[in-house]
C-alpha cells in the first residue's frame, strides 16, 4: 500500500496537500425550475465564484499547502485509451441514457475532446442543442423535450469533500444519497483504480454499496478515533458496514463514534453540526441539542464487533474519547439567536482546518469569525459573496490528501 499517497489522521493536523474543484460552467447551467432537482437553494454567479475559489486556493498555498484539482487527477487517470472508453461509457450510462443511438452520439462527441477538456464538459453538463445531429425519435424524446439537457450539470463537485474521504492511509469512495450526486463518485473511482500516485490506495467502502454515506459526515477526531454522522444522507447501516472494515483489516483505528443528528437540510451532515478548529476547541451548531446519542463501534478481545450507546452532552462526549480534561465549543453567531441563524445559513461552523488552531472561514461570516478570534483561532478571510449559496463551507469544498501527523 502506498502510504505517503494518502495520510489523514487527523481534522487539525497540519494541511500538506488537498483536493479542490474549481467551479466550472455547470454553475451556468443551473436554472431556476431545476434547482431542487440538482439540489441547489439559489445560482451563484460564476465569475465571482471563481475569484473566490482562486482566493482559497491561494490562502492554502500561501501556507504551504499544495492544491490539486479533481479535474487533473481524472484526466491523469484515463491517460490510457482503453480506460478512457471504459470511462466514457460508464458515465453515459449513468448518466441514465439508454438509446444506442444517443449513447453513440455521445461517445462520439466526448472523444472529440482532450482528456481534460472532456472531463470539463461532463462535469459542465450536456445541452441538447449542443449534438448537432440530436433529434426527436422516441415518445420518450418528445415527453421530455421541453427538458433541456441530454446529461444534466453537476453544479455540487466544488463541493470536494462529499463524494469521497480520506481516513488514516485509506478511502471511502461513497454511494451518494441522491441520484443527482451519485456521478460524482465515478470520478472518484477511477482516481482510486487507476491513477498512477493513488491506485494502491486501500479503501474502506466502495461507490457499488447499498447504503449511502457521505463525507461531510466523515470526521477524523484522531489517529485512533472516527466521527460519522447518522444524518440525513448518510445511513446507519453505512456506518457498520464501513466499521467491520475499517475496525479489522489494516488500520490504526479501534473505534468509530457514530453520531445521531437531525435529519433535515439545516443539519445536512456532521460538519454542519460541528468542526475540529484545535486540540481541544470545536466549531458548533447553535441549535444543537445539550444531549446527544452517540453510539460507538468498536471490537472486543475475540474481534466481534459491539455497539454501545452513549448518551450525554456533546461536550463530555468528545471529553471521554478525546482523553481531553475540557472541550470548548465555540456557537456559531456567538450568544445572539440571530447572528446565528443568519450565519449558520452561510456554514458559519463549518471551517476548514489548516494547522492545530488556524482555520479558513467565509468573509459574510464576521461575528462568528470575531468569536474564534477572541478564542485564540486563527483565521484566515476568504471572499465568500457567490460561493455560499451553494450551501457549503471551507471544510465542504476541500479534500485533505495529507496531513501532517499530530505530535503524541
Amino acid at each position: 500500500m502506498n502510504n505517503l499517497a494518502i495520510n489523514v489522521n487527523s481534522e487539525i493536523g497540519k494541511l500538506k496537500k488537498v483536493l479542490l474543484h474549481r467551479p466550472g460552467k455547470e454553475l451556468e447551467n443551473l436554472m431556476p425550475e431545476y434547482l431542487e432537482r440538482l439540489l441547489f437553494d439559489d445560482i451563484p454567479y460564476l465569475k465571482i465564484a471563481q475569484e473566490e475559489h482562486d482566493e482559497f486556493a491561494n490562502i492554502l498555498r500561501k501556507n504551504g499547502v499544495e492544491v490539486v484539482y479533481l479535474e487533473d487527477l481524472v484526466a491523469e487517470s484515463i491517460s490510457k485509451n482503453d480506460v478512457k472508453l471504459q470511462f466514457i461509457d460508464e458515465f453515459i450510462e449513468e448518466a441514465g441514457i439508454k438509446e444506442d443511438r444517443e449513447t453513440n452520439l455521445l461517445r462520439e462527441y466526448f472523444q472529440s475532446f482532450s482528456n481534460k477538456d472532456m472531463i470539463l464538459k461532463m462535469m459542465e453538463g450536456i445541452r441538447k442543442t449542443e449534438i448537432k445531429d440530436y433529434k426527436l425519435k422516441n415518445l420518450t424524446d418528445y415527453l421530455n423535450n421541453d427538458y433541456p439537457f441530454i446529461i444534466d450539470p453537476m453544479p455540487n463537485l466544488y463541493f470536494t469533500r462529499d463524494p469521497f474521504a480520506t481516513v488514516g492511509n485509506g478511502a471511502t469512495i461513497h454511494k451518494m444519497h441522491t441520484v443527482t450526486r451519485n456521478r460524482e463518485t465515478l470520478f472518484a473511482k477511477y482516481i482510486f483504480n487507476c491513477n498512477q500516485t493513488y491506485k494502491e490506495t486501500k479503501l474502506w467502502y466502495d461507490r457499488s454499496e447499498d447504503f449511502s454515506i457521505e463525507g461531510g459526515d466523515v470526521l477524523v477526531l484522531n489517529e485512533k478515533t472516527l466521527a460519522v454522522g447518522i444524518s440525513q444522507r448518510t445511513h446507519p447501516n453505512a456506518i457498520e458496514k464501513l466499521a467491520n472494515k475499517l475496525l479489522t483489516e489494516d488500520s490504526n483505528f479501534d473505534k468509530i463514534l457514530a453520531i445521531d443528528i437531525p435529519k433535515q437540510r439545516t443539519f445536512m451532515h456532521l460538519d454542519t453540526v460541528f468542526t475540529m478548529v484545535d486540540y481541544d476547541k470545536f466549531t458548533m451548531h447553535p441549535n444543537i441539542k445539550n444531549d446527544i446519542s452517540v453510539y460507538v463501534l468498536e471490537r472486543d478481545n475475540n474481534g466481534k464487533m459491539i455497539i454501545s450507546e452513549e448518551q450525554g452532552s456533546l461536550e463530555d462526549i468528545l471529553k471521554k474519547y478525546l482523553n481531553l480534561d475540557k472541550i470548548n465549543l465555540i456557537k456559531c453567531g456567538g450568544n445572539s439567536i440571530i447572528d446565528a441563524a443568519r450565519e449558520q445559513w452561510n456554514d458559519g461552523s463549518n471551517t476548514l482546518c489548516i494547522a492545530p488552531g488556524e482555520v479558513i472561514v467565509y468573509s459574510r461570516n464576521y461575528v462568528t469569525n470575531q468569536v474564534l478570534q477572541e478564542e485564540g483561532i486563527k483565521t484566515h478571510v476568504m471572499p465568500s459573496s457567490e460561493l455560499s449559496r451553494g450551501r457549503g463551507g471551507p471544510r465542504c469544498m476541500s479534500m485533505p490528501l495529507i496531513r501532517e501527523d499530530l505530535n503524541k
